[in-house]
């Protein structure tokens, strides 16, 4: 299942230039990674230990610290990793940044972020691998999109047997799937110390973090979003 793009139409710009932005600064740094590797592996790695988030490194205030929180989101796997992370930003960010306005968004796509990198850390406080990956930021957007719009229509890719279907699934249904996924393995991380290659706990904390979104909208957003609950 493979969500594709938001068919609701956005109120008050027309392009998402943040977003796409975002994207762009991704793609850049993919591209930098690319040129790590063909330096060798262990230039790789050294790169990625450098910017990405190390639990244990962050919990005892060395390397990057705290900083790695905000570096290790645009850093990503390989063009798979990316695709998804970005496709995900593309789908639900474009109407979020039209509630927030593009320098709001911004603000509240780090802050998801970190939020994210936060809970990951304190959940995953003993281990050493460096954590990369939009997607904890990604599910802040997604849970923002479910406050503020949880009945909008997201395209999406379902393949049943060899018939590609395309249906336009509700957010709330599709929004809150992808965060069940999360639960049990994040769970299981902590019962059982297994390790993921997916960041669980990230995810999960992203979907928390996107509780700030009040804080980032634009003021006639916020006083609608007011209005409308208040009915």
């Amino acid at each position: 299942m493979f969500p594709l793009n938001d068919t609701e139409p956005n109120r008050y710009i027309r392009f998402p230039y943040m977003v796409v932005t975002i994207i762009i600064i991704n793609m850049i740094v993919m591209g930098v990674e690319f040129a790590y590797i063909y330096r060798g592996e262990y230039a790789f790695i050294d790169f990625i230990y450098r910017f990405g988030a190390v639990p244990t490194a962050i919990l005892a205030q060395q390397g990057g610290g705290g900083l790695s929180a905000i570096t290790q989101m645009f850093l990503h796997a390989g063009l798979v990793h990316l695709f998804g992370n970005m496709l995900g930003l593309w789908v639900y960010g474009r109407r979020v940044e039209d509630a927030c306005g593009p320098w709001r968004f911004l603000i509240f796509y780090l802050t998801s972020g970190v939020f994210a990198e936060m809970v990951y850390t304190l959940a995953r406080a003993q281990s050493d691998i460096a954590g990369i990956g939009a997607s904890g930021a990604i599910y802040g957007v997604m849970g923002a999109y479910l406050i503020l719009y949880p009945g909008g229509r997201i395209r999406t890719f379902i393949l049943l047997g060899v018939v590609p279907l395309f249906p336009k699934i509700r957010a709330f249904w599709l929004i809150l799937y992808f965060f069940a996924l999360q639960i049990l393995p994040a769970f299981n991380t902590l019962l059982t110390q297994e390790r993921y290659q997916v960041a669980h706990w990230a995810h999960l904390g992203g979907f928390i973090g996107s509780l700030c979104i009040f804080f980032f909208l634009r003021p006639e957003v916020f006083h609608r979003y007011r209005n409308e609950m208040s009915l």
